[in-house]
């Protein structure tokens, strides 16, 4: 199942009013619902209509109703001071969801709060009555994804905190005014005191302010309380500030890891900050401590002469067992009897390469009917609906039940890492990329790496006249069997296990392809 339908109606069966949003990253255009949406500020949309949205846009976003229909009201940060503003309205022991935008923003969420509508004061957004909020995992057009850093709890969204409820009414009432004496008034009294004693030491703790001075801020703010706030429960104020700030860069230098351990190859350190949503100052000076920490570990090394520049050190190999291997030749059968100039073994990369219109879907389509039953086989179709797929079915001399039974077709068109089989046989129709072709190399790795006993056959397009794919060198390193198909020719360009003792690359094939299914061949040396 398409991984954004699945979520949406996983929201929708908690309770959520779900829409679809226009993924673009066009003014006028980008982040609008794809349909008049007012209805449903009034009414819940069904699974039947969630269903239908995502089969019409497959890579919509998805779209959640604010405001009591969905009992939710979200706090929209899109910069660092909007992000800081939130954070310093929650206090140490409340755990609030919160989903990262792509733009290093943030999306903070609690229950709905009774009479609150959309409204701003200039930086943070209340998206509630007559709004809607982005939830992860949607992803924008140009791959930049809404993740969530805190996921909403299996007991459902949380009341609001006091210091965030007062500050969505405040906005509902006409907007926060945070720096005028009406506010400073309403400060330090019964029921605020203790979020505003927190406040105060946790602003201290992230300045670096050591904790004598901490200490007789707090006393001197204890005093004008009203009533006095104890004395000596201010230690434990103090505590629980620098508790919060320990635990912040802790998870921090945690995600940090996680993410180094990750990743290979060459990195900077500003990466870091992108991938991770770091958007405040605190954050990214934080960030270059742990590196440093990670370096020192040796985890990581310098590179280069450029500042910030890392790479992962790569130090554990594992053992090849050749003695008690168990594996067997992976026994396909090909068109062009392609097998009896090849072995394809466990783990292997096939790479068809191919012109537009040139017969790779032909070809992928021909080795899954002479391979039915044989194996498990997973097709992953990125430019095939349904109908059209069942109109090249039809051409085989087998009926489309056969075929349903036997072969697991399903809708993917990036990030074929993802759903890779292990230990089946994996065809990719095909791996599309419209720019920075030098990626080909490392979306061909991803799928070798989730290989076990498994196969994957890799679709590319190519430009005429050549016999590389797109990414040229790059998409023939990890292949073992790379065909080219162009211009009536298929041409062995790389075969890595020989079959026999003749030497099968560079061999080719004259073809004639009828009605799109059927290849008449001929062998060239």
């Amino acid at each position: 199942m398409n991984q954004l339908l699945e979520a949406a109606l996983k929201y929708h069966s908690m309770g959520f009013c779900v829409i679809p949003v226009n993924p673009s990253v066009k003014d006028g255009i980008g982040k609008k619902p794809y349909i008049k949406w007012a209805d449903y500020q009034t009414r819940m949309s069904t699974e039947e209509e969630i269903r239908g949205w995502w089969g019409e846009w497959p890579e919509a976003m998805i779209g959640i109703v604010t405001g009591p229909i969905s009992d939710i009201t979200s706090l929209d940060a899109d910069t660092p001071e909007a992000m800081q503003k939130v954070e310093d309205l929650i206090t140490d022991s409340y755990e609030l969801p919160t989903s990262r935008t792509p733009g290093g923003g943030g999306h903070f969420h609690v229950r709905y709060v009774q009479g609150s509508r959309n409204s701003n004061d200039g930086l943070v957004h209340v998206r509630s009555e007559g709004g809607y909020i982005i939830f992860p995992p949607s992803r924008r057009e140009d791959g930049k994804r809404y993740t969530w850093q805190c996921e909403i709890s299996e007991q459902g969204l949380p009341e609001p905190c006091d210091a965030i409820r007062s500050y969505i009414n405040s906005l509902a009432l006409g907007g926060y005014k945070g720096g005028d004496k009406t506010e400073i008034r309403r400060m330090f009294t019964k029921g605020s005191r203790d979020e505003d004693l927190f406040h105060v030491a946790n602003q201290l703790v992230k300045s670096s302010t050591e904790e004598n001075v901490i200490r007789q801020v707090l006393e001197n703010l204890a005093l004008i309380c009203k009533p006095p706030f104890p004395e000596n429960e201010i230690p434990a104020k103090i505590q629980s500030a620098i508790q919060r700030a320990e635990r912040k860069e802790r998870n921090l230098s945690e995600d940090i890891r996680e993410w180094v351990m990750s990743s290979s190859g060459v990195f900077l350190s500003s990466d870091v900050v992108t991938c991770l949503h770091l958007s405040s100052r605190e954050e990214g000076k934080n960030a270059s401590k742990v590196l440093e920490r990670l370096k020192d570990e040796g985890i990581i090394e310098k590179y280069g002469d450029k500042r910030g520049s890392f790479r992962v050190v790569e130090s554990s190999c594992e053992k090849i067992d050749f003695m008690n291997v168990k594996d067997k030749v992976v026994d396909l059968r090909w068109p062009f009897d392609i097998e009896r100039w090849v072995k394809i073994l466990p783990k292997n990369i096939i790479v068809i390469a191919g012109e537009q219109n040139a017969g790779k879907t032909a070809f992928l389509l021909n080795t899954c009917f002479l391979n039915m039953g044989e194996f498990k086989i997973n097709y992953f179709s990125s430019e095939m609906g349904a109908m059209e797929l069942q109109d090249r079915l039809n051409k085989f001399e087998c009926n489309l039940q056969h075929w349903d039974e036997n072969i697991n077709f399903r809708e993917r068109s990036s990030n074929f890492a993802d759903v890779i089989k292990p230990n089946d046989v994996n065809i990719i129709d095909f791996l599309e990329i419209t720019d920075e072709f030098y990626k080909v190399g490392g979306m061909i790795k991803e799928i070798y790496d989730k290989l076990k006993k498994g196969v994957a056959l890799i679709a590319l397009q190519k430009n005429k006249g050549t016999d590389l794919g797109l990414g040229g060198a790059r998409s023939i390193e990890k292949a073992r069997l790379y065909l080219s198909i162009g211009d009536g020719h298929l041409k062995i360009v790389k075969g890595k296990n020989w079959a026999t003792e003749h030497n099968p690359n560079n061999m080719e094939w004259k073809f004639k392809l009828l009605q799109g299914s059927k290849f008449i061949w001929g062998h060239e040396e």
